[in-house]
């Protein structure tokens, strides 16, 4: 079973998530910030991973480190889950339209962290979730799991419609890359 539970507390957060690779797209999000949770159920209904997201954070200060740590803590359980990376397709890439959004993604589960992000969102919110966060939780997902992530928005004007289509871009993304294509690690070199 590829599943991965993840505890974080700080002083600014307290997080739970337990993630399930092999799941069928059952999600349990609560964050504190509404369109975030409707971003993470996204991710993993879309993914068909089973997620339990819970956070607990200075929502009075703003969402950063609600966003960044819940990035972080996801990261985590999905390094976990994945494990030693023996069998699973590796590669993910995947477009999404969403109205008159159009955004693309592509991954690598390498274990070499890297983040390219190019989006043009032009409104500081959608509803209580500061559009510039959502780089900073591809980011923190990115570099904690292990992933070299690739999103952008091709094109679009509704910045819900930009950011839901980045996370169901990468939500197929990682159902491909996850998928068992053989039983050894996918690398010339024989680890990842």
């Amino acid at each position: 079973m590829r599943i991965g539970e993840i505890t974080r507390t700080t002083k600014e957060t307290d997080i739970s998530i337990k993630l399930d690779l092999d799941g069928t797209g059952k999600v349990n999000i609560d964050t504190g910030i509404g369109f975030f949770d409707h971003m993470l159920t996204a991710l993993g209904v879309h993914a068909g991973f089973d997620l339990d997201v819970t956070v607990k954070g200075d929502l009075y200060v703003d969402g950063h480190h609600s966003v960044e740590d819940t990035g972080i803590a996801l990261g985590q359980a999905f390094a976990k889950a994945i494990g030693d990376k023996a069998g699973i397709a590796r590669y993910g890439s995947f477009y999404i339209p969403m109205d008159e959004a159009l955004c693309f993604c592509s991954l690598d589960i390498s274990g070499r962290p890297f983040l390219v992000y190019n989006a043009e969102l032009t409104n500081e919110k959608v509803g209580e979730f500061d559009t510039c966060l959502a780089e900073e939780f591809f980011r923190a997902f990115a570099f904690n799991a292990g992933i070299t992530l690739h999103i952008r928005e091709e094109y679009g004007k509704n910045d819900h419609h930009i950011i839901e289509a980045m996370f169901k871009a990468l939500a197929h993304a990682l159902k491909e890359a996850v998928s068992i294509s053989g039983s050894a690690v996918l690398s010339t070199k024989g680890v990842l």
